[in-house]
């Protein structure tokens, strides 16, 4: 559902379907991480906006928290431990909040980028 709202926001303002795909699949990975890592009953909730020119998602668990961020691709054969780097590769600006036994806050940012036909009127309305 995350993934079908954010993106329709995002077409209705005319933005590139590149930048809606690199937005969406960090999303999806950051919802992926916190049900996988949420805490009790996977919990999770996701916030966006899309102003100045940008989009803001926020994701955020009760889990116990990220024990650090890795710094390369993990082996070709491990299953796990992909989509904190793929998210870093997709977007402008990944920050975490993680308080250690009370969650983790992702805060996703990419700069929008415009359909060639965008109209004025769908940039101007993504600016405020």
């Amino acid at each position: 559902m995350v993934r079908r709202v954010l993106g329709d926001a995002m077409r209705s303002l005319n933005v590139s379907e590149a930048c809606i795909s690199d937005m969406l699949l960090a999303v999806s990975e950051a919802c992926s991480n916190a049900v996988r890592h949420g805490g009790p009953a996977n919990r999770y909730e996701v916030t966006a906006s899309i102003g100045s020119g940008r989009c803001d998602v926020r994701v955020v668990d009760n889990g116990v928290g990220i024990p650090s961020m890795p710094l390369t691709f993990p082996p070709p054969d491990t299953e796990n431990g992909r989509g904190l780097l793929i998210m870093r590769s997709v977007v402008d600006e990944i920050s975490f909040g993680i308080t250690p036994g009370r969650g983790t806050t992702v805060h996703l940012r990419k700069t929008l980028a415009w359909e060639e036909t965008a109209n004025r009127r769908s940039r101007e309305l993504a600016a405020v």
